[in-house]
Formats: C-alpha cells, sequence, structure tokens
C-alpha cells in the first residue's frame, strides 16, 4: 500500500516510517520544511510538502493513498493545549471528510492521558473524559470513531505520556529531565504513587502498523507496554542519572516546581493494553522506560 503519513520525520514518525517500509509498503510524507523532506527523501519516502496548518493540502494527499496516519500534532506549546488540539480536529475532519466511503484505514493519535484518573486501569473502550488533562483532544477522537459507519476503517492508537526511547527529546520525561537540570531535584507530587504508562519508540511503531493494516473500524487501541510506572520511581531515576535529590512536592506547589506539566506529573493514568494485544497480537518487545533512564538515554537532553 502507499501510506500517507503526517509527523513522518518526527521521533514517533520516523519509527512508523521505517515499520512500514520494512514491511513492502511505500509512504508518502508530509514535509514543512527543507530539513525533514531531506531526511525523508534519504530513506526512500516520498515527500508531500505542506503543514497541520492546511488540511485543504492534507486531504489531497490522502485522497491518493490507500491508507493514513496521522501522527502530526503542535507539540512545540503545550501550554496552549486547546489551540492544539482545535487544530489538530481540523486536520482529523479534513482526512475523515477525504476519505469517506473508500473503506480506507485512517489510524489516528490520541493520549491516554484522556481516561486518566478512573480509578482503576482505563480499558480501549472507555471514552474521553472532559474534565482530564489532554482532554481537548476528546473531539478528534469522536470524529475518528464516528467515522467508522461512513466508509472509513478508522482507528485511533492513544499514547502513554511517555513514548521513550533514543531521541526523545521533547515529550513529557525530557521535560521533566530539563526540569529537574535546572532546579537541582527532581521532584514527583504527592507521595509519588501515581503512574504513568509507558511503551518504547519502537513499540509504539509496531502498533501503528499493524492498526493500519488490520485493525476494525472504529477501534481504540492502547500503545501501553507498561500498565504504570509509579511516577516516584521515574523521579527517583532522573535523580540518579543526573546526580539530583529527589524530593516530594505538595499538590498546591507542584505548578511552581514542574510549570504547566504539573497537571500530568500528578495524574494517576494506569492503562490495560489487554484488548490491544489479543486483537492484533501486539507484543511489545523494548525496554522499559525505567531501563532507558538507568543507561542513559535522556542525559543528553
Amino acid at each position: 500500500m502507499n501510506i500517507f503519513v503526517t509527523g513522518a520525520s518526527g521521533f514517533i514518525g520516523s519509527a512508523v516510517v521505517q515499520e512500514l517500509l520494512g514491511q513492502g509498503h511505500q509512504v508518502t510524507g508530509l514535509a514543512r520544511s527543507d530539513a525533514s523532506a531531506a531526511a525523508l527523501e534519504h530513506v526512500g519516502v516520498r515527500v508531500h510538502r505542506g503543514t497541520i496548518d492546511d488540511p485543504a493540502g492534507i486531504a489531497a494527499a490522502a485522497a491518493e493513498a490507500d491508507g493514513v496516519v496521522h501522527l502530526a500534532f503542535k507539540h512545540d506549546d503545550f501550554t496552549d493545549m486547546v489551540n492544539s488540539a482545535g487544530s489538530d480536529l481540523l486536520v482529523v475532519k479534513a482526512l475523515t471528510a477525504a476519505l469517506a466511503g473508500t473503506d480506507r484505514p485512517l489510524v489516528v493519535t490520541s493520549a491516554t492521558a484522556l481516561v486518566a484518573g478512573l480509578g482503576r486501569p482505563a480499558i480501549e473502550d472507555d471514552e474521553a473524559d472532559p474534565d482530564r488533562p489532554g482532554a481537548a483532544r476528546g473531539p478528534a477522537e469522536r470524529t475518528t470513531v464516528a467515522v467508522a459507519e461512513h466508509g472509513v476503517r478508522s482507528s485511533l492508537v492513544r499514547l502513554p505520556p511517555s513514548v521513550h526511547g533514543a531521541g526523545d527529546g521533547h515529550g513529557f520525561v525530557p521535560t521533566l529531565v530539563r526540569i529537574a537540570r535546572e532546579k537541582g531535584q527532581s521532584a514527583y507530587v504527592g507521595d509519588g504513587s501515581n503512574v504513568w504508562p509507558a511503551v518504547h519508540r519502537l513499540d509504539a511503531a509496531h502498533l501503528f502498523r499493524l492498526a493500519l493494516e488490520s485493525a476494525p473500524a472504529g477501534t481504540r487501541l492502547h500503545a501501553a507496554a507498561e500498565q504504570g510506572v509509579p511516577m516516584r520511581d521515574i523521579a527517583t531515576a532522573i535523580g540518579d542519572a543526573l546526580g539530583v535529590p529527589v524530593v516530594s512536592l505538595d499538590p498546591a506547589d507542584a505548578a511552581a516546581q514542574l510549570g504547566w506539566i504539573a497537571g500530568f506529573a500528578a495524574a494517576d493514568n494506569p492503562t490495560s493494553s489487554a484488548r490491544t494485544r489479543e486483537l492484533l497480537g501486539w507484543e511489545p518487545t523494548g525496554p522499559t522506560l525505567l531501563d532507558d533512564l538507568a543507561a542513559g538515554v535522556y542525559g543528553g537532553v
């Protein structure tokens, strides 16, 4: 198949591209810069120049493809998640309109944070809670699932707060590392027993391919290799790697130390991927988040 991938040159997207090429698919990748275009061409990817601020152009590229994987998102400003999610929703609507009635696959990226705080491990059937961190992405989820009734084999891949591995420079864990280095201490909120799910970058890429090839229409999938890593353990691993003390923050003081990521750092997000594994035969094999922290993967962040 010829697959159109947005975010194709990014940390996760570049791994998805290699996964697709390795299985004999052809790939067209969205590139907004000369550097991104050159990187894609270097690995044998056809380039579609444009940005996610041009939904019509993205829709035109999607209409020519046999399937679409949508990974691009405005990660450069997590402090304005509503605006970023609004832009993403416009792209998702454009993609669903372009593919309606074709029975082609569309895989859209979402986040496990939308189903945090349930008091139990979230499952794939849980719908986005509008009161949770990252909830602004909920409308894109609903749009993706709904288009399954209009001739699109749509699926969602919910990514954990930590998609880890070499090259992760802009995600949540690198942000915590940078804050710990700047403040001279690595912090968790409260007793740190709240958890984040996690997945290695290559395992996430493998799931995107499986979803593209065989996920039933309207499926929600969880890319959680680890159901939940305690935030106290994550903070401790960061502190050990940097040689700085590890401290507990009162929830009322967390924002002063952690800034915009404080709400995510305090979120309890245990996430099951049992149905995903059973449905698609997905079996993660990469190192754990704590393994990567201990191995110094984030030392250069």
